[in-house]
């Protein structure tokens, strides 16, 4: 006989103790954890009781976990003196962070993975310049001279491949946006939270644009990180949300919307919003034509509603629309000669690569055209 099954009840969080105030707010987000939490949270808190020479606080954000994931925090919280724990009513990394963040009245917010994939030994180098006011942000990378990073060829090629498109589209400057490794002032975090507009993964790489768009002091710590190799980030559907957050981001930088503390690379993100274009045109048109077919006809209808907005870039860094119908078309017919049942997802990594290749090209040939001339090209 089948008996309902019976729903575990959800303790509401108790109200913070009364202690110490904290120097640093580490928010660990979580979303259906009940195998790494208890582990995680118990090694993070030893190492801070160990080596952290002020007082601090852990907050468990449970995003609308349906395990056993808020009963674990609440045990945690209970048995533990700096853990506390918070539950939000719906999911998203961002969401999380912005509400632990925005209650927080230490002078230092941050957070990282509960996975733990970054080595502890980085937490105080990465704290010690935002008291010291050397720094407003923070982050740990995995890119930079001096990490050691054990992770599969797919997620690395995926994690370098993004970045390179960030410095290519919004000109950042910092080398890794998607470490799950960062802190932050506090009087820093308010005034860029009513900015940051997302509330899942792109929410960590929108903060850092918007904070050097401002001109905050960005520092970066090299770090030991070993891939999880139980991590259940859908890659696809993550990176698409990536991309509609960047075209989101440049257009938003197009338009004034955002801080000026540091212009972008004057042709980078209107060619990169009108390749983002495209590729949405001719997803839309595949069905109904030939990949070439739908390549042209979603090519040309971009590029004629982009004139506007490309016309006034320099003719040095103005992308022709020959070149990337060349490219775009040559590279649609070496994919169909090499693997004839490709798919369309296939077609669209093929035209993203094409884009990226020429943009590339572009920003390398400015850069050198710039030194040699002098002109505020970075």
């Amino acid at each position: 006989m089948n008996h309902p099954r019976v729903a575990l009840p959800v303790p509401a969080p108790p109200p913070p103790p009364h202690h110490d105030e904290p120097v640093l707010d580490l928010a660990v987000p979580v979303f259906n954890e009940e195998k790494d939490l208890e582990p995680s949270v118990r090694r993070l808190h030893a190492h801070l009781r160990e080596t952290f020479p002020y007082p601090f606080r852990i907050v468990v954000a449970d995003n609308a976990s349906t395990d056993a994931t808020p009963l674990i925090a609440a045990r945690l919280a209970a048995e533990l003196p700096e853990v506390e724990w918070t539950r939000l009513a719906e999911k998203g990394r961002g969401r999380a962070l912005r509400a632990v963040w925005s209650a927080s009245s230490a002078p230092v917010v941050g957070y990282l993975d509960v996975d733990l994939s970054t080595g502890l030994a980085a937490l105080l180098p990465l704290v010690a310049p935002l008291l010291s006011g050397h720094s407003d942000l923070a982050i740990g990378t995995r890119l930079a001279p001096g990490a050691r990073v054990v992770r599969g060829p797919k997620r690395e090629a995926v994690s370098r491949c993004y970045n390179v498109l960030l410095r290519c589209t919004l000109s950042v400057g910092f080398s890794d946006a998607q470490c799950g490794f960062k802190a932050v002032r506090r009087d820093a975090a308010a005034q860029l939270l009513p900015l940051v507009r997302d509330s899942a993964w792109f929410f960590d790489t929108e903060l850092l644009v918007v904070a050097e768009r401002a001109g905050l002091r960005i520092h970066e710590v090299p770090v030991d990180w070993v891939d999880d190799p139980d991590s259940r980030v859908a890659l696809l559907s993550t990176a698409l949300a990536d991309l509609r957050g960047i075209a989101r981001v440049g257009l938003a930088t197009a338009r004034g919307a955002l801080p000026s503390g540091r212009p972008p690379r004057p042709f980078a993100v209107p060619v990169a919003v009108v390749a983002l274009a495209h590729l949405l045109l001719y997803a839309a048109l595949r069905p109904a034509a030939t990949g070439q077919m739908a390549n042209a006809l979603s090519l040309l209808a971009c590029w004629t509603v982009a004139q506007p907005v490309l016309r006034p870039l320099e003719r040095s860094a103005r992308p022709t629309l020959a070149a990337r119908l060349a490219l775009t078309a040559g590279s649609l017919a070496v994919l169909r000669h090499t693997a004839p049942a490709a798919g369309l997802r296939t077609e669209l990594a093929v035209l993203a690569a094409a884009h990226l290749s020429l943009l590339l090209a572009r920003s390398a040939f400015g850069g050198r055209r710039g030194r040699r001339t002098g002109s505020a090209v970075s």
